[in-house]
């Protein structure tokens, strides 16, 4: 075969490859901002204004949107008041002193896995106010830590139930508000949970049945 129609060959061959080797270049090309080439789009890219930017069509020039005064969430009425905020049913000012769902051995169990998480490590297992945190604070001894409370002190027993998921939600004084980690059902689940570990700090020997006394050290 002639040496001129071999390299004519070759060169040809390499040249099949420039395509390939542009698609590659492009996939792994970081800086990249345009979309790829697509023969069907299917509605993958469609106009659309981002934040923050300007529209002409409205008189303010914004592209972002008020909501319609008056707007609910779909699924987030909450009109609930005594379940949602912790307010007694008839006052708005006065927190209930019932518990808006029932107390099940469930709702018990669920309180204690959510209170193990984020309340334990300042109020101790046992409501002791002797968590992790505040025993490691007090070992720092730096002078600012304020010691948090126990939660079987008369004051914290005298509390509403509607209180106590208020300062879950709220928070009280140099306790942070924890209403945006933990759901409405999950803070009831803790106060059940709260006024269980009371109970069982506060019990003296007549709360315990007859026929189980003879089981206590």
């Amino acid at each position: 075969m002639p040496r001129p129609l071999i390299f004519t060959g070759l060169i040809l061959l390499s040249l099949t490859l420039v395509p390939m080797a542009c698609i590659v270049k492009n996939w792994n090309n970081p800086e990249k901002t345009s979309t790829r080439i697509q023969i069907v789009p299917d509605m993958d890219n469609q106009p659309k204004f981002k934040t923050q930017t300007v529209n002409a069509f409205f008189d303010d020039g914004r592209a972002m949107r008020r909501w319609p005064e008056g707007t609910v969430a779909r699924g987030l009425l909450r009109d609930d008041r005594q379940y949602e905020y912790g307010l007694a049913a008839d006052d708005d000012t006065t927190f209930t002193a019932e518990f808006p769902v029932p107390v099940t051995e469930a709702l018990l169990a669920r309180g204690q896995e959510q209170y193990d998480v984020y309340c334990a490590t300042c109020h101790g297992l046992a409501g002791a106010g002797d968590g992790m945190t505040h025993r490691r604070a007090e070992e720092l001894a730096q002078g600012t830590w304020t010691p948090p409370t126990d939660l079987a002190t008369e004051t914290v027993v005298g509390r509403t139930h509607g209180h106590l998921y208020n300062t879950i939600a709220n928070g009280i004084r140099n306790m942070p508000a924890y209403g945006h980690q933990i759901e409405v059902e999950d803070r009831w689940a803790i106060v059940a949970y709260v006024r269980a570990l009371q109970r069982a700090r506060t019990a003296t020997l007549d709360d315990v049945p007859e026929e189980n006394r003879r089981t206590l050290r």
